[in-house]
């Protein structure tokens, strides 16, 4: 994963003037003690804060030496100085407060107190940082907290260095997959939008490229078994060398990518085949395509990515388990009533790697559409194959029409059990699913899209979002909570 932050954390210790220096310096150390145990990358600075020549010298000190903070209040903490260290250093801030130990008189440091001052001032000035779930500890305690959060503050680094690339509007008929992109810059992501005609030609410019036979033969490597179309691969490598061309040549002042490409109807008869197998490669590599121009399925994906450190795809929530499915492979087996259960589908640009089995195939439905039923051609370049089985976290994070900024997160898991369908898919179980998708999904109007990762991230994803200032964050209710949109007086 070369497309997702390395965090380095830099712990800087607060004191305020009436409390003794040498508690805040001594709990400082221990702190730092018990986050290299845990091997997390740790600078210590060794200034410690009580004043705004303080804050100055400390962020002097922690220049070029990491980008991300963790401000330590050892005792009750200087307010201004300790919140001017988040608004004035350049990457996301972490909070934390010392638990008091045995000595309560001249040992006694109030650190309890003083991050409810820490957290007004920090409102006063409107900054954003993170204060965890459990933001009061022992050293032992606090760096635990700390290394739970590492995922957050990479995600939160990316969000601010990403840039969007998108080729092509949306499809026909999903405006679904609509892009406000105000709200992507209030987040803080560069976007740039391009034709196909400009990915078209950065893809004949390509041809002949002589790195095309490695990659070519990377891919064949990759299949194994699944290399049905062994002919197309030289056109597959053409197109991911344009596209990782295209991401280098076009990131600019930012330090990662994502694309959100148009890859239907008029791609497969443009370029000869379909994106999809290229996407799931890119996808591995940490950097997602999302299908269809969704610049927020982008976002979402690339979060995940962060979160993870592993692959994400992007997967329709598309299609209900029949009855008779259900009853022979999943009742008694699985302890999910059939309305928590549906199919997640894609063409094919799940990373073979989240694959049962994968192979390279055709899209059936373009097939259909553009070839008549017949034998596949330009149709040709899917990644098709049952999803392996595995804990997921869904998430989208969504720019509405209104202006507004709302997401959601599931935890769930995907099944083994085999889909009788096409396509990169899976049966994929969340509790309580079918209430969660008339009441959240539908009601606040989110897309068909969802971006799935691959393990139970929901708790980080909450913290982020939290961080970035999204007013509106949806779960999957338990059964004793009611969506407010919910028949008091039950469903039929």
């Amino acid at each position: 994963m070369n497309n997702i932050p390395s965090v380095t954390l830099g712990l800087v210790v607060v004191s305020r003037d009436c409390f003794l220096k040498s508690l805040a310096r001594s709990r400082r150390e221990a702190l730092a003690s018990e986050c290299r145990k845990r091997k997390l990358p740790l600078y210590e600075c060794p200034v410690l804060v009580e004043n705004e020549h303080d804050t100055k010298q400390a962020l002097d000190d922690l220049n070029g030496k990491c980008n991300a903070l963790v401000v330590y209040l050892g005792n009750f903490g200087p307010e201004t100085p300790e919140t001017l260290l988040a608004q004035r250093f350049p990457g996301p801030t972490l909070y934390v407060a010392a638990a008091e130990e045995d000595n309560l008189i001249d040992g006694r440091g109030d650190a309890y107190c003083g991050l409810l001052n820490c957290s007004y001032n920090l409102g006063l000035r409107g900054i954003r940082a993170v204060i965890p779930e459990t933001p009061v500890g022992t050293p032992d305690m606090l760096a635990d907290v700390i290394a739970r959060y590492i995922p957050v503050l990479r995600a939160a680094i990316g969000v601010r260095a990403l840039k969007i690339l998108s080729f092509g509007p949306r499809p026909q008929d999903f405006f679904a997959c609509n892009a406000p992109i105000k709200q992507l810059y209030d987040l803080g992501v560069e976007v740039e939008e391009n034709s196909e005609l400009d990915l078209l030609l950065a893809y004949r410019k390509h041809e002949g490229d002589a790195r095309i036979q490695d990659v070519a033969a990377d891919m064949a490597r990759e299949l194994g078994e699944g290399n049905h179309y062994p002919e197309l691969l030289p056109k597959l490598a053409q197109y991911e060398l344009t596209l990782l061309d295209w991401a280098k040549e076009h990131r600019g002042m930012r330090d990662y990518v994502t694309f959100a490409n148009k890859c239907w109807p008029a791609f497969p008869g443009a370029f000869g085949f379909e994106p999809c197998y290229v996407n799931s490669r890119l996808a591995a590599k940490g950097i997602p395509v999302a299908c269809e121009v969704d610049l927020y399925g982008s976002l979402s994906e690339y979060i995940l990515t962060c979160l993870t450190g592993d692959a994400v795809t992007l997967l329709d929530i598309n299609n209900t388990v029949p009855r008779a499915l259900y009853d022979e492979d999943i009742a008694g087996k699985y302890p999910y009533r059939a309305d928590e259960l549906f199919m997640g589908f894609h063409c094919g640009n799940t990373p073979l790697c989240k694959l049962r089995k994968g192979a390279l195939c055709y899209q059936l439905i373009q097939n259909r559409l553009l070839e008549n039923k017949g034998t596949p051609d330009i149709t040709r370049g899917t990644l098709e194959g049952d999803l392996a089985a595995s804990a997921l976290t869904l998430f989208r994070l969504q720019g509405a029409a209104d202006g507004s900024l709302r997401a959601y997160a599931a935890q769930g898991e995907s099944l083994n059990v085999a889909s009788r369908s096409f396509g990169g898919i899976g049966i994929l179980a969340v509790p309580e699913m079918a209430r969660f998708y008339r009441h959240d999904l539908i009601e606040h109007r989110f897309p068909h899209h969802t971006a799935v990762g691959f393990a139970h991230c929901g708790f980080e994803v909450f913290e982020l979002l939290k961080y970035l200032g999204v007013p509106e964050i949806s779960y999957n209710q338990p059964k004793t909570v009611r969506y407010p949109s919910e028949n008091p007086f039950g469903g039929v």
